[in-house]
């Protein structure tokens, strides 16, 4: 059988004392409390299979996929040998799930869910990184994104740093729309491996925040991938001032060039919530993104802006991930009318097509991806992000 490269990740199965096996984990084999059960990560380039596809399965030809901070801290271990990432993680399983590609074959019924044509080789797609069951209670119910059977792309099945990656059709998305905004290819490939973190992005403040009113204030705790597109969406939605919280220097930079983000505050030098009353006229903000995984130190300046601030009904969404509690003062968002939202994934709900045309209509993310790599340096980059951030999204380019 035909070989590939895959940028493989593995871990010892050692669960802590407090870690009890739930429903939907698998003994050994995956669960979804990572940082309890795997130890002493690996990460290497590996030998594996070309995949087929089978009925309603695509082939696709990698061409351009984008490191997560995911991808870094499941193979990030504390001091204790234990992997950062919270969430769903089955190992070993290749890494990587912000892709773009060419199909190579469709598997027997596999269609473009657009036109409802068949694959027959040779089209651009991106994917969802969630593979969604359909069947569940939730899916059922509308909200894919917590599907009770998911599997994720490069952390419970095997994912996209490697030549080839088998995906069902239903989580492809076309970039043929993209040709109207970029002429030569490679950079529809780039575009479109940024579109998974621009859904989530979108996820986060258009879907679980419920959007904005234009004229509206917003304030975006982060300048990673997913903080910069929440700023290029929300000002296209209308903001009046989209302020951004970020203390190191290139992101900080990378924002104005991209120009989402209208005013920036260092919180490592000014108090931020006195900064943002000071921007805002003493209003504060309609919403809030915790896009850090720092809660325990974000979250305090946030609840002052809103207490302090005369904005009521503000929102504010959590899309970062991390184990700490947040520490959530109730009378705050009582007397404020404020609420709390929680954010995962990017499935559902129109989200993907609608971030595809807002590239296609200019939106341009490609400015994010601030360094270009191959697949034989995708292991030394994931572990240098442990401990560098002036990059901001390194993208493996492939042939």
């Amino acid at each position: 059988m035909a070989k590939m490269r895959g940028v493989t990740l593995d871990a010892t199965w050692a669960p802590k004392p407090e870690f009890t096996l739930g429903a939907k984990d698998i003994e050994g084999v995956q669960t979804y409390l990572g940082s309890l059960v795997w130890k002493d990560p690996k990460i290497e380039i590996r030998e594996h299979d070309i995949p087929e596809p089978g009925p309603g399965q695509v082939l696709i030809k990698l061409k351009a996929v984008g490191i997560c901070g995911s991808d870094v801290h499941m193979a990030q271990a504390h001091e204790d040998g234990y992997i950062f990432y919270p969430g769903l993680t089955g190992f070993p399983s290749i890494l990587g799930h912000e892709l773009s590609g060419i199909v190579v074959k469709g598997g027997p019924g596999a269609k473009d869910k657009v036109t409802n044509r068949e694959f027959k080789g040779g089209e651009f797609v991106c994917a969802e990184e969630m593979l969604w069951c359909g069947s569940c209670q939730p899916c059922a119910d509308g909200w894919p994104n917590h599907c009770e059977r998911l599997d994720e792309i490069g952390f419970n099945v095997n994912g996209a740093f490697a030549d080839y990656i088998v995906l069902p059709d239903r989580c492809l998305w076309s970039l043929e729309p993209l040709r109207a905004a970029y002429e030569n290819e490679s950079d529809i490939f780039l575009a479109g491996s940024l579109i998974e973190p621009t859904c989530v992005a979108y996820n986060a403040v258009i879907e679980r925040g419920g959007g904005i009113r234009p004229g509206d204030n917003v304030v975006i705790c982060g300048a990673g991938p997913i903080g910069l597109a929440a700023c290029m969406i929300l000002k296209r939605m209308g903001a009046a001032k989209v302020i951004l919280s970020e203390p190191q220097q290139q992101r900080a930079d990378l924002a104005r060039k991209m120009g989402g983000a209208d005013y920036i505050i260092d919180p490592t030098k000014v108090d931020f919530a006195e900064e943002v009353l000071r921007i805002t006229d003493g209003m504060g903000a309609s919403l809030y993104l915790e896009a850090t995984g720092l809660p325990t130190i974000v979250y305090p300046g946030i609840e002052k802006a809103v207490w302090e601030g005369r904005t009521l009904n503000a929102t504010i969404v959590v899309v970062a991930r991390a184990e700490a509690k947040i520490p959530v003062t109730g009378e705050v968002l009582q007397v404020r009318r404020a609420q709390i939202v929680g954010a995962q994934g990017h499935s559902g709900h129109g989200t993907f097509p609608r971030v595809i045309q807002c590239m296609a209509d200019g939106m341009d993310m490609i400015p994010m991806i601030t360094k270009r790599v191959t697949l034989d340096e995708v292991p030394e980059n994931i572990i240098a992000l442990q401990t560098d951030r002036s990059n901001c999204k390194i993208t493996c380019v492939m042939d």
